[in-house]
């Protein structure tokens, strides 16, 4: 293993900081981290947020394939349908929201081992959880593990990739979550049909989530977080023997102690305001129809009548796939604000188009929501991507985890509310409200949308 780089004068004459002084072990150091080539160890990062992302998106994807067999094997009534499927969105809120703040107190590198001990344990013990109530605490669980992944999990990508490659890395995330939502959606389908099975399914999601420890365990704390607070030589160590690049200009470290109530008040001080409450509405509105609809999709296609529903909601969700993986070519290649605005209006006018056309046949009701779903797997690439990039160091973790937090309960609500509206609305207008949360998000957008691909995240900005 390389050994760690000695501290050098941070005067501007240090050779280092202009990339010409080699490490210790005669290799050059990169100037920054921003400016790294892609090493070993961003691999090794990537791959295990990967793995994280895929663990959730199975995770939250199973409870909703599963769910129809569940309530015909314990005769759920409609109250408990609903707890079961926005069961880990709770969780998810309330472990976004808690541990958020915890990652920028405490840093990043504890929460991103320690979670995944929780969901690994609370997601083998679901085998045995029968009673529904078991079951729903124990999906709870899951979510607030999962939610403090969501806080440190990009947020300890953002700070460690190169920023050329932060916003196709960060975006793959997704990819990963929608895999993993795809995977678990086809195994209840075709596998999920008895009671057994179901539990067994559910069970399942401890082995991504084993592995997803086993590769985390000697993770190095983020040198931006260890910069911010003062850390600064130990900041320039990890980066230098895991990165092979010098830290850059670290921040100045806080002159006091932050508290949470403050670090939430700072979220929404001037400057920072119109960043939170645009991700706060964007977030909110990308996943509230996206959880309502697939976690009830075959309760959907049944009420659209359509014809060999199993064979649509496959196509479904491979289309999802794809438009996840296509997606992360536009991020890449166009800027955040025009991409956000453009699914959005995309999005509102396909699901309007369902809501109209749900008496109409198979092949005219499924074109809009096949581009719904396209579109919208490709615009949730943006939700892994914008969070971590609105907000400095300090901030970044609890920002992260309180737009996660805030749009589970949008999420947990559309979850709920959905089969209540489809048994008292119907379809039609259950799909036209949804489409209103979609124009919400337009209109936001359009108002304050900021655009952040060029922006600085991981050099102590």
């Amino acid at each position: 293993m390389p050994t760690p780089a000695a501290p050098r004068p941070r005067g501007g004459s240090d050779p280092a900081r202009n990339g010409s002084a080699p490490a210790r072990d005669g290799s050059d150091l990169a100037p920054s981290l921003d400016a790294a080539p892609l090493r070993p160890f961003h691999l090794r990062i990537t791959a295990t947020t990967f793995g994280a992302n895929f663990s959730d998106g199975y995770a939250l994807g199973m409870i909703g394939a599963v769910l129809t067999t569940l309530t015909d094997a314990r005769h759920l009534s409609g109250v408990w349908q609903g707890l079961l499927g926005a069961s880990a969105l709770i969780g998810l809120f309330f472990g976004s929201i808690v541990l958020g703040r915890v990652g920028d107190v405490i840093g990043r590198q504890k929460l991103y081992i320690y979670n995944f001990v929780l969901i690994t344990v609370a997601s083998a013990l679901q085998f045995w959880a029968h009673d529904p109530a078991v079951l729903f605490i124990l999906r709870v669980l899951i979510g607030f593990g999962l939610g403090a992944d969501y806080a440190v999990g990009p947020t300890m990508l953002s700070e460690f990739v190169p920023r050329r490659l932060r916003g196709l890395l960060l975006g793959s995330l997704t990819v990963m979550w929608t895999v993993g939502y795809v995977l678990a959606g086809i195994l209840g389908t075709w596998l999920g049909g008895t009671e057994h099975a179901a539990y067994v399914l559910l069970a399942t999601g401890a082995l991504p989530a084993a592995l997803v420890l086993l590769l985390r365990i000697g993770t190095p704390e983020s040198p931006s977080w260890l910069a911010s607070q003062g850390r600064t030589q130990e900041a320039r160590d990890i980066a230098a023997r895991y990165l092979k690049c010098e830290l850059g200009e670290a921040p100045a470290p806080p002159t006091s102690s932050t508290t949470s109530a403050s670090a939430y008040r700072e979220l929404f001080a001037p400057g920072q305001s119109r960043r939170t409450w645009f991700g706060l509405v964007f977030y909110s509105a990308q996943v509230l129809p996206y959880f309502a609809i697939y976690t009830f999709m075959p309760t959907i296609l049944l009420a659209l009548d359509v014809e060999d529903a199993d064979l649509q909601n496959l196509l479904l969700n491979l289309f999802l796939l794809t438009g996840g993986i296509c997606g992360l070519w536009f991020l890449q290649r166009t800027g955040r604000r025009p991409l956000v605005i453009s699914t959005f209006a995309i999005m509102t006018v396909a699901l309007a188009l369902v809501g109209a056309l749900t008496h109409a046949s198979t092949a005219a009701l499924m074109i809009p929501f096949l581009v719904y779903t396209f579109v919208m797997a490709g615009a949730s690439n943006l939700t892994q991507v914008y969070p971590a990039e609105l907000y400095p160091t300090h901030l970044r973790a609890t920002g992260v985890g309180f737009l996660n937090g805030t749009s589970r309960i949008a999420s947990a609500v559309g979850t709920f509310v959905l089969p209540v509206s489809l048994e008292s609305l119907g379809l039609s207008w259950s799909m036209y409200w949804l489409a209103g949360v979609l124009l919400l998000g337009t209109l936001a957008s359009v108002a304050w949308a900021p655009e952040t691909k060029g922006e600085v995240t991981t050099s102590g900005g």
